[in-house]
């Protein structure tokens, strides 16, 4: 029974990564897919494995864990608290799950297919809304957001992790899958660009910059390093200047397609001012106020500042959240929610930085969390899993053979 069980994990645990960006079509088989490792678990895990649990970040990550559910229990907030903490679980836990494993090559092909699965899915999608309505448009039309499989940040975040782990598997010397890798590297920073996700362009930029001050110094590098950063200052600048674009879309003159039709920016410098006017008014905060009644405050704050009757039903219905992991431990679940959650940050750089994959996942674990609320939705809980993930086999790079050092 145990044999068979070992021989089935690996790639149960390689088919939920490969359906997560399914999850709102098929709920049911990510959370039995779930099930099974769980029952499995104990039949399949050896003592060598929980070595692979040794290691700092994952440590800190677990303490950051068990103060949200000490301070929620103990605040009399639990039945409020759990949905998020539900979240923090599923990643941790996800983690643990995966310790069973003994190659981490399986769920990077997850990894890489689940990319490839959604885009098919969505261009499939747009062709036929595209053939529906009669018309062709890219980047933030309404056509390419219906069309998407997920969320675009969601996306572009998958793809991003694509991008990441076909490079990473590209060997120095001549190899045939060196062609794949290269092909699928195309796909995703392409589409990417269509589908026209801001924050995955940045993160692609930033790790581009990052990638300089790994191997050999070179002048190239140098050169490299030098327009990566500055088309990330461009970026920034466009994505600045969005908000006045949308306050002129009364014109006759159509803003660029990179932005056209985007509330990105509007919404989160209307969500940072309510959030930055409940700190003021709240003060500072050691345990927090728990994350219901955050957005309870947000919604309230949506209602008296938010002059336009439009905008504000909208805000309002949607009862939008912080849109900053940072912002929302904060004002939820307090200062040493925060600090903790920091601390494994930075320790998991410093124990990490000699080697590319793991920094590169940090610098996209903290560039997400400063425009979205990754613990709000199941599918962010599965991708800080697998964050977590690099982390803990970079740590042990002998017990996972497929993590090499850069």
């Amino acid at each position: 029974m145990r044999i068979l069980l070992s021989a089935i994990y690996p790639y149960a645990f390689l088919l939920l990564y490969l359906i997560i960006p399914f999850d709102e079509y098929f709920r049911a088989p990510p959370n039995i897919l779930l099930a099974i490792l769980l029952v499995a678990f104990p039949f399949v895990v050896k003592k060598e494995d929980l070595k692979k649990l040794k290691s700092l970040p994952i440590a800190i990550f677990l303490g950051f864990f068990a103060y949200l559910c000490l301070n929620s229990f103990f605040s009399g907030r639990w039945d409020g608290d759990f949905n998020v903490i539900k979240k923090v679980l599923i990643a941790v836990g996800l983690a643990i799950l995966y310790i069973p494993v003994a190659d981490v090559k399986k769920i990077n092909s997850a990894i890489i297919f689940s990319s490839l699965a959604a885009i098919i899915f969505s261009v499939y999608n747009f062709v036929l809304i595209t053939d529906a309505t009669g018309s062709f448009a890219l980047g933030d039309s309404p056509q390419v957001i219906e069309s998407l499989l997920i969320d675009r940040l969601y996306l572009g975040l998958l793809s991003t992790f694509s991008i990441l782990i076909s490079f990473q598997a590209i060997q120095k010397k001549y190899h045939p899958n060196n062609n794949y890798y290269l092909a699928n590297i195309f796909v995703n920073a392409l589409f990417i660009i269509l589908i026209a996700s801001k924050i995955a362009v940045v993160s692609l930029f930033i790790l581009l910059l990052i990638r300089q001050f790994y191997g050999q110094r070179k002048i190239w590098k140098l050169v490299i390093a030098v327009l990566a950063l500055a088309a990330v200052v461009g970026l920034f600048l466009i994505i600045k200047n969005e908000r006045s674009i949308q306050f002129n879309q009364e014109s006759h003159k159509s803003p660029p397609a990179f932005i056209e039709k985007s509330m990105t920016y509007e919404l989160r410098a209307v969500v940072w001012k309510c959030a930055q006017n409940i700190i003021n008014e709240e003060g500072f905060s050691l345990t927090g106020m728990g994350f219901d009644t955050t957005k309870e405050k947000l919604v309230s704050c949506y209602e008296t500042q938010i002059s336009n009757p439009t905008k504000k039903e909208k805000f309002v219905s949607e009862r939008y959240n912080t849109h900053n992991q940072f912002l929302d431990f904060y004002l939820s679940a307090g200062f040493i929610a925060l600090l903790l959650f920091l601390v494994f940050i930075v320790a998991s750089v410093f124990s990490t930085r000699k080697q590319f994959l793991p920094t590169a996942m940090l610098a996209i674990l903290i560039m997400y969390c400063l425009v979205e609320n990754l613990f709000n939705r199941q599918i962010g809980a599965y991708y800080v899993g697998f964050i977590l993930i690099v982390l803990m086999t970079t740590a042990k790079p002998a017990e996972n053979n497929s993590i090499k050092k850069i």
